[in-house]
C-alpha cells in the first residue's frame, strides 16, 4: 500500500493542531496502513498466542496520539517520530503488564542489524531493550533517537536525518554506534559508551 502523501499529512497535522477535530479522522485514514505495517513488524517476532495484535497496537497508539493535538507538528516525518515513541511505550506497557502475570515470558526477536549486515540478530526482551535505550538516552540522546526512529518508526536514514536535522552520514554513524552499544549493554559486556 502506498505511503500517504507528505503534503496531505502535513496539511492535516496543521489543521488538527489548529483545532480542527475532523482532521485527525482523515489523518488516521491516511496513515493507518503505515502504522499497521509498523505494528505488524514489531509483533512478528512474538509468540503466536500473543495477546496484543497489530490492530490493537495501532488503536492504542491512535488513542495516545489523539491526546497530542497541541503538538507543534512539523510534517509527516515528525508525526511518525512521535508515533514511534508512542508505539515503543505501548509495547513496553503491554510487556510490563504481561510480565506481572507471567515472569520470564515474552522475549521478542529484536533485529537492530541492517538486513545486509552479517551480525546475527539478538533475541532480547522488549523491557531489556527499553531499559538499554533509556540508558543510551542518558549518554547520547541523539543515538537513542536514531534507534527509536529507525527501529520503532521504520524511518529510512534519509527520513531520520530530516527529523533530527542532521546529515545522513551522522545518522549512519550514530546508527552503527548505537546498535553496537545496545548489543554490548544487553549482553552485559560493559556499559561503557562507544561514541
Amino acid at each position: 500500500m502506498p505511503e500517504a502523501p507528505d503534503h496531505e499529512v502535513t496539511r492535516l497535522l496543521h489543521e488538527w493542531a489548529s483545532g480542527n477535530e475532523q482532521a485527525i479522522t482523515r489523518l488516521m485514514e491516511l496513515v493507518y496502513p503505515e502504522l499497521r505495517r509498523i505494528a505488524a513488524r514489531h509483533l512478528r517476532g512474538e509468540r503466536r498466542d500473543h495477546t496484543l495484535q497489530p490492530t490493537a497496537l495501532v488503536h492504542e497508539a491512535y488513542l495516545r496520539l489523539a491526546r497530542q493535538a497541541n503538538q507543534a507538528w512539523q510534517d509527516r516525518t515528525h508525526f511518525f517520530a512521535v508515533a514511534a515513541r508512542i508505539v515503543r511505550h505501548v509495547l513496553v506497557d503491554h510487556a510490563r503488564a504481561r510480565q506481572t502475570v507471567k515472569r520470564g515470558k515474552g522475549n521478542i526477536a529484536i533485529t537492530l542489524a541492517d538486513s545486509a549486515a552479517s551480525v546475527k540478530p539478538l533475541e532480547v526482551d522488549l523491557l531489556d531493550l527499553d531499559a538499554a535505550l533509556t540508558a543510551l538516552e542518558r549518554l547520547d540522546a541523539t543515538q537513542s533517537q536514531v534507534v527509536e526512529l529507525r527501529y520503532f518508526a521504520g524511518l529510512s536514514i534519509e527520513e531520520t536525518a530530516g527529523v533530527l536535522r542532521v546529515s545522513e552520514s551522522s545518522v549512519k554513524r550514530d546508527w552503527v554506534i548505537a546498535k553496537t552499544w545496545l548489543r554490548r549493554h544487553m549482553l552485559g559486556k560493559g556499559a561503557g559508551h562507544d561514541g
